[in-house]
């Protein structure tokens, strides 16, 4: 026979796991408003996102030209709207209906873009035992989910011999074991193994993009190929993300923050 005591130990436990569910339903509704573009208002007069598009091709020609990039990073894909409402995908001289593949509905001023258009991304490298240390001797080592804590990162292993380099700013997210798990990198240049991935841009605000990987990450679980869950870099690179002009970017993630200020409360 259960006591008083025990009793109320028991309501006290249901009710801690229906807020903390209330919660997490509260900011998954949060995210979805925020990438279909019903969070914030949208200004007509803001350069829309489709330019944001042209810069960043741009960007990376450059980079390319510069040695920087590899020609590969670049890609084709424009995703356009018809005049039967319909969505296609134009690649080079392919072009396919892509209708099926579009969830929703987004503003006149955003565009559908695969991520590969919106990023340099990263994919880590493991290390032998004997390339790295546990003394900070040269750059933080970064080998998984367990170097990711509450959206921070923690340094525990060392290498003097880096081979594939995150550098400030980069977002990062855990791609094989604990999927999904991100930070950014607010530590400088660290090596990242296989288990990371690295997302690097000078013309999308990351923050928007990690909150709509936020909402995704189930959709893009599904896509894991193999018998240890994970997601592939062709499958992160293929993903697509409605894009909102830059401005509006920052007004979303603002309004995100302080929706998860007051629920913090």
């Amino acid at each position: 026979m259960h006591t008083l005591s025990q009793k109320l130990n028991k309501l006290l436990s249901d009710r801690a796991e229906l807020d903390l569910s209330l919660a997490r339903n509260l900011q998954k509704s949060i995210l979805q408003e925020a990438i279909q573009g019903k969070l914030v208002p949208q200004d007509y007069t803001e350069e829309p996102a489709s330019m944001l598009l042209e810069q960043l091709k741009l960007e990376k020609q450059k980079l390319v030209k510069e040695g920087k990039l590899k020609k590969s990073a670049l890609t084709d894909s424009v995703i356009y709207k018809g005049d039967d409402n319909k969505y296609f995908e134009k690649n080079g001289k392919i072009e396919k209906d892509i209708t099926n593949d579009v969830p929703f509905e987004i503003p006149d001023t955003w565009v559908w873009s695969r991520l590969s258009n919106l990023v340099i991304l990263l994919s880590g490298r493991d290390l032998e035992p004997s390339q790295y240390n546990s003394v900070s001797n040269g750059i933080p080592y970064m080998t998984g989910a367990s170097n990711f804590r509450n959206g921070n990162l923690i340094k525990n292993r060392w290498t003097e011999t880096p081979v594939v380099i995150s550098i400030l700013g980069d977002l990062l997210i855990t791609c094989k074991g604990t999927i999904g798990e991100m930070s950014f990198n607010t530590i400088g240049d660290i090596h990242i193994a296989r288990q990371i991935m690295a997302l690097r841009s000078s013309f999308v605000n990351l923050k928007y993009i990690q909150y709509y990987l936020s909402a995704n990450i189930q959709e893009l679980q599904k896509q894991a190929n193999s018998m240890i869950p994970g997601i592939s870099r062709d499958t992160l690179l293929n993903a697509l993300v409605p894009l909102p002009p830059l401005i509006e970017q920052a007004r979303i993630v603002s309004k995100i923050k302080q929706l998860a200020s007051i629920m913090s409360r």
